[in-house]
């Protein structure tokens, strides 16, 4: 096996000090342009790569950061991460990406193997299952820095990067009643995650103040998939009172719901649908589908933006700072009467 090449190779063949070579290879201003571009030179006909895991002890730092997300297949968090990336690169981070599949436990260990690989701080968005928090307590105990962005839990004080979920709701439901409906139902997550919660929160209060009445039996508790969508209009067209509206928890569900709905021949418009994430599919669907922009990649710079305050503070928490972004509706062909 071929012996990797070291500062002490490049040294000898320089005949050089090492302490030199590694000053030259790090930037250290004292050492003279010739020498650091000779240094330079030989460093690349040899092949050296530097050792970064002996840097990394040295320094404190393995300028790598742990993103994790509930799903890659998302568009609307695979946007998230290609902006993190983005916000990071010049500052040289890198980021390791982990999908918890909407597990907690898959989460959990997440959060394990990210800490166990030295990372220097940990963004994350919970799965549906979370709810005890202990495992994101453990990055806050050993004094990384975390950042939550679109799912969060109050419980743990933390900078986050959010939407206002309780206006997205609110927005959603005026918009299906602005373009003339009034039977709105709506098919959403079981889980008490916090943003879905205040979405539901948001269309009671557009009902609300609409004089509307909310019919407790339209409003479908379930997963988040095109199976559940599917599941939820399902129920929706048995019911008694059949609504003439239905938003659901994100576009994959509203999916769901359009597939439902063409098979009883009930197309969109003719029952309204809404979603919520503004998915690259949503506009390409027959019919196209209306939805509440989240604004997946101003979250990813805000967040990147965040972690690079956090470390330049000695305690990371010392100034935390929630960001509350403010959704907007894509109208389409799905809600257009």
């Amino acid at each position: 096996m071929k012996k990797k090449t070291t500062i002490y190779d490049i040294a000898k063949e320089l005949n050089i000090t090492v302490s030199t070579v590694s000053r030259a290879l790090s930037g250290f201003p004292a050492i003279s342009e010739s020498t650091r571009q000779s240094v330079i030179d030989v460093a690349k006909r040899l092949n050296y790569s530097p050792n970064k895991l002996a840097s990394a002890l040295k320094s404190g730092k393995t300028y790598i950061v742990g993103v994790i997300v509930p799903s890659v297949q998302a568009h609307f968090f695979a946007s998230i991460i290609h902006s993190i990336e983005e916000g990071l690169k010049d500052s040289g981070y890198r980021i390791i990406l982990y999908q918890s599949n909407e597990s907690v436990e898959n989460e959990i260990k997440g959060v394990k193997t990210l800490l166990e690989a030295q990372v220097d701080g940990i963004m994350a968005s919970m799965s549906l299952e979370t709810n005890e928090v202990s495992h994101f307590q453990e990055i806050i105990n050993q004094n990384k820095p975390l950042i939550l962005f679109d799912r969060i839990s109050p419980k743990l004080k933390v900078p986050t990067v959010t939407l206002n979920d309780f206006r997205a709701g609110f927005l959603a439901t005026q918009h299906l009643i602005d373009q003339g409906y009034k039977r709105i139902a709506f098919v959403t997550t079981i889980h008490q995650i916090q943003i879905f919660n205040d979405r539901l929160e948001g269309y009671r209060e557009a009902m609300k103040v609409n004089n509307l009445p909310v019919n407790e039996a339209q409003l479908i508790f379930g997963g988040l998939s095109i199976k559940d969508g599917r599941y939820g209009a399902g129920r929706l067209l048995r019911g008694d009172n059949m609504p003439d509206a239905i938003i659901a928890g994100d576009d994959f569900t509203a999916l769901g719901v359009i597939k439902k709905l063409k098979e009883v021949n009930l197309v969109p418009p003719k029952i309204g649908v809404i979603g919520f994430a503004n998915e690259a599919f949503s506009a390409y669907i027959t019919p196209s589908l209306s939805t509440v922009d989240q604004h997946p990649n101003q979250m990813g710079q805000d967040c990147a933006e965040l972690f690079l305050q956090m470390i330049k503070q000695d305690n990371p928490y010392d100034d935390i700072r929630n960001v509350i972004l403010e959704p907007t509706i894509v109208e389409r062909q799905s809600t257009e009467l």
